[in-house]
């Protein structure tokens, strides 16, 4: 079992891989949350730097590893078989305030609601990952977009019959066209 790690997370702003570009709008937030969230686990990744990190969790292969902590470790009963799972999990050092965002890819403003990035009032990321080994107190998955550490919050299965939907769109990025023509 990991031991707790009550060090809290140094603010957004004084991290250097994250600042406001011009554009992006932050706002205040509330004082006290509204619920509490137990960690299950941690996930190990090849990443330390946010610009060593894929863009999305499509973009890398590499074997991860997902460490359970021990009283969550009866809870992967019945995933033997499994080839793909839905990963939650806390970005933990995302800026938590920024409600209009400007993607470098792009170069405008989009609200954050309309964007996957991590910086959002309630960092909360997902990832359906390949299930490369599973053991009694740890995964071994690919597809994973997050630095080595970060909280896993929740493990749900991936059902191909209702968890993809081929004809799904989001508009602006529908319309829009990248200067290399993707």
């Amino acid at each position: 079992m990991n031991p707790p790690d009550d060090t809290p997370s140094p603010h957004p702003s004084a991290l250097p891989d994250f600042g406001i570009r011009p554009g992006e709008v932050a706002v205040e937030l509330p004082a006290a949350p509204d619920a509490g969230l137990h960690f299950i686990g941690r996930l190990r990744t090849p990443w330390t730097r946010r610009a060593d990190c894929p863009r999305n969790s499509r973009e890398s292969d590499a074997p991860c590893t997902v460490e359970i902590d021990a009283p969550f470790r009866p809870a992967l009963e019945g995933l033997a078989g499994t080839t793909h799972l839905w990963l939650l999990y806390w970005m933990d050092h995302a800026p938590r305030n920024l409600v209009v965002q400007v993607p470098r890819s792009y170069g405008f403003g989009r609200g954050t609601f309309a964007l996957r990035s991590p910086a959002r009032p309630n960092p909360i990321a997902m990832s359906a990952v390949r299930v490369l080994a599973l053991r009694p107190d740890s995964l071994t998955v690919a597809g994973l977009d997050c630095l080595d550490g970060t909280p896993l919050l929740d493990i749900k299965p991936y059902f191909a019959s209702t968890d993809c939907f081929p004809d799904a769109i989001v508009g602006w990025h529908r319309e829009h066209k990248r200067p290399d023509g993707a």
